[in-house]
């Protein structure tokens, strides 16, 4: 069993990871209210409009460049290659320059790269309509327009991560995930959508009334607004340094601290997990696309269809950066990231299952929204939790290999598509064509599928918590919490079951019988084990059922406060030891009296309790299953007088019955299910059985020394019922 109770977790992830509970520093905004508490912080405004502008001018010019260049020829066979090869000179640089980018944005004040970059790429831009302007043309003009691509991409490189390794020291950490949200919608958003129009307007009017390239003022509206860019941020935007670089750094040659960014990432879980998950959405993104326009005609469609497949990614991509963190709420980031990668694997799957063009669509906003919502959730993950001196570093190889992953994906799958023909499976009247183009989707989805979860399991800051319902307990606003660390060396035994199932003789039996084999012992009960829970257990217990007693939530809030106290006090610091706790009921008689009985929603009741122990689990549950108006007959004649609880309907207790039964049928492992009516002996036989194999497995010493398991003591029912009246007198 070992040391168990739960993983440390990161304090300053857990400070702003939106968790739950008192800790939690993010404040309580939302809609406008939230926009306006970013939008507030001058230096961010400045920087996220000059950028608007900036990403505005790079959709613009996206195309421009290549339009422009094979413009520049005449054949149109030239034109054709000279317009890919400008599109794939732009993925080059990554390739070349993309290893020691980070360093130089981690080595030198961001600010002033931010400008000198801006700066070069401003005559950069405008070089390219110039040398044609000035009479170069053909192969020249266009050559020099692939050169000037190609550096305009290695500034890039050396911009990006030093912008976005920037943007963190402008905000406060509980609102760096808006901030990257209003970024991110602006710039995958708003500015494409935007770009179209105008360039579709342009095309219409330009040529119309003057005859000149619309190419070409996008080249000229591009390189302006980098001045632009330039200038704000040297004059208005000083904060974005954030620091200068240190002696240290300094000290350091580039290829050390290229080593250094290299080892941070291989020995850091959170960075592995956040790479490769990024790295295999990518992949998979770029086999969706490579596939796209052979997909559909699989579909039976045309060129619309692809366009109307590529739109419905990046309507999923909007609707993910958008709406995610409201839908999830305060769901771990970090748990966040995989399941959004897990979700754009499946919807993959979908893509490549899809028989209908609308199924198809479906397949490509879930894709896009998985995507949306893993971009957003890892870029604001390497924001809040790297540090300033190697975040740097983290973005460069991020973007790289983004950028070589998504080339390579592209590039393979195109060549790979026609590989195997298409052949039509018939179902009933259903024609579905089973090409090379589905197989590929389909290895796509299981790619991005494997990623997530395996970035997953190397990010996750709630280990045994179970997801579903951590991430159904987030969308209702109230996720589990992970278990309290602690060094856990004892054995926690619960017995549970409704009144009268003997549950005090067979606690106390078994407790006897551990302490002649030198076991230290802690017997409890709740409630009323403190001398708080004392206090609480005559408000629960006392007076009669209808009587003046809590209501039902109050009930229940009364019990958790008892069990977080209880857990606190006793348990937990009994387990901290090496002894053997043994309670009588813990957090399932809430679920089943309070749930149950009570008829309080159960995942409420649950998630109380697991707040109130601190995700604290019993090693074993020994339930005691019994006849509800056999227990309750029993339970008149040893105490003579009902309590509270007990003077409850049958039909209460019959649904406090069968709601244990229901908990144990949940989790067999960890659950002994017995027959209360058998006799005690057999009972007590049973419980030592199953307790020497839980004490085999565990970490419980005698001085220091694993002793024997314990010996089944001969004991008959009477020397039980003895042992169990000697307990009760005591603890009268």
């Amino acid at each position: 069993m070992g040391r168990r109770g739960g993983t440390a977790i990161d304090t300053k992830a857990s400070a702003g990871d939106g968790q739950a509970g008192p800790a939690s520093s993010q404040p309580d905004l939302s809609g406008f209210t939230a926009l306006r508490s970013v939008l507030r912080i001058r230096p961010f405004r400045r920087l996220w409009i000059v950028l608007g502008v900036a990403s505005f001018g790079d959709w613009f010019g996206l195309l421009a460049t290549s339009l422009f260049a094979a413009n520049q020829v005449e054949s149109s066979a030239a034109k054709g290659a000279v317009f890919g090869g400008v599109i794939a000179v732009r993925l080059l640089p990554a390739l070349v320059l993309g290893p020691v980018a980070g360093v130089l944005a981690d080595r030198f004040d961001r600010r002033y790269t931010m400008v000198i970059c801006d700066l070069l790429r401003f005559v950069l831009f405008a070089s390219i309509p110039l040398v044609a302007l000035f009479g170069a043309r053909g192969g020249v003009a266009a050559g020099w327009a692939a050169i000037a691509v190609f550096l305009i991409e290695a500034i890039t490189l050396i911009w990006l991560p030093a912008k976005e390794a920037a943007v963190p020291n402008l905000i406060p950490r509980a609102r760096l995930e808006l901030a990257n949200q209003l970024t991110l919608i602006t710039t995958y958003g708003l500015t494409p959508v935007l770009a179209a129009l105008v360039q579709s307007a342009l095309d219409a009017i330009v040529r119309r009334l003057s005859g000149a390239e619309p190419a070409e003022l996008a080249l000229y509206f591009n390189a302006f607004s980098r001045l632009a860019t330039a200038i704000v941020v040297f004059y208005g935007i000083k904060e974005i340094s954030g620091r200068t670089a240190d002696e240290h750094r300094s000290e350091q040659g580039m290829l050390r601290q290229f080593v250094e960014g290299w080892r941070f990432i291989g020995k850091t879980a959170l960075v592995r997990g956040l790479v490769l998950g990024i790295f295999g959405a990518f992949a998979a993104g770029g086999i969706v696309i490579g596939t796209a326009p052979f997909f559909t005609v699989s579909l039976g469609a045309g060129q619309a269809a692809f366009s109307l497949l590529f739109a419905s990614i990046f309507i999923g991509l909007g609707v993910g950066i958008g709406l995610g963190p409201m839908i999830v709420r305060e769901l771990s980031r970090r748990r966040w990231f995989g399941m959004s990668i897990v979700l754009a694997g499946a919807s993959v799957l979908v893509l490549a299952a899809s028989i209908h063009l609308s199924m198809a669509i479906l397949g490509a906003v879930l894709v896009g929204a998985g995507a949306g919502m893993a971009f957003l959730a890892g870029t604001t993950l390497l924001g809040r939790e790297i540090a300033d001196d190697v975040r740097g570093r983290v973005f460069a190889v991020v973007q790289t290999g983004t950028r070589v992953v998504l080339m390579l994906a592209i590039s393979l799958s195109s060549l790979l598509v026609g590989v195997g023909g298409s052949r039509e499976l018939r179902i009933a009247d259903l024609g579905i064509s089973v090409s090379s183009t589905r197989i590929l989707l389909f290895v796509a989805g299981l790619c991005g599928i494997l990623a997530g979860i395996s970035a997953f399991r190397q990010m996750d800051d709630k280990p045994g918590v179970p997801v579903l319902p951590d991430l159904w307990g987030s969308l209702r606003g109230r996720p589990l919490s992970p278990a309290e660390p602690f060094t856990r060396d004892g054995v926690f035994v619960v017995f549970e079951g409704g009144e009268g199932a003997g549950k005090s003789t067979q606690v106390t039996a078994l407790a006897e019988t551990l302490r002649e084999q030198g076991y230290e012992v802690v017997v409890t009960r709740e409630p009323g084990a403190t001398e708080v829970g004392a206090r609480i257990r005559s408000l629960v217990l006392g007076g009669s059922a209808g009587g003046s007693g809590p209501s039902p939530r109050a009930e229940a809030l009364l019990y958790a406060a008892d069990r977080a106290h209880h857990v606190a006090t006793v348990v937990r610091p009994a387990l901290a030891r090496g002894a053997v706790v043994i309670s009588d009921r813990y957090v399932d008689s809430s679920l089943a009296y309070q749930g149950a009985g009570r008829t309080l929603p159960v995942d409420e009741v649950s998630w109380l309790s697991s707040w109130a122990t601190g995700g604290l689990k019993p090693d074993l549950v020994v339930l005691l299953d019994v006849d509800p108006a056999v227990g309750l007959t029993r339970a008149m004649a040893r105490s003579g007088a009902a309590d509270r609880l007990e003077s409850e309907s049958v039909a209460f207790h019959e649904r406090v019955r069968y709601a244990f039964l229901d908990l144990a049928a949940g989790d067999p492992k960890r659950y002994l299910v017995l027959d209360a009516a058998q006799p005690l002996e057999a009972l007590r036989v049973a419980i030592a059985d199953r307790m020497a194999q839980l004490i085999a497995e565990s970490d419980v010493t005698v001085d220091g020394e694993r002793p024997e398991p314990p010996a089944q003591r001969e004991l008959s029912d009477e020397n039980l019922t003895s042992i169990v009246d000697g307990e009760l007198e005591r603890r009268r």
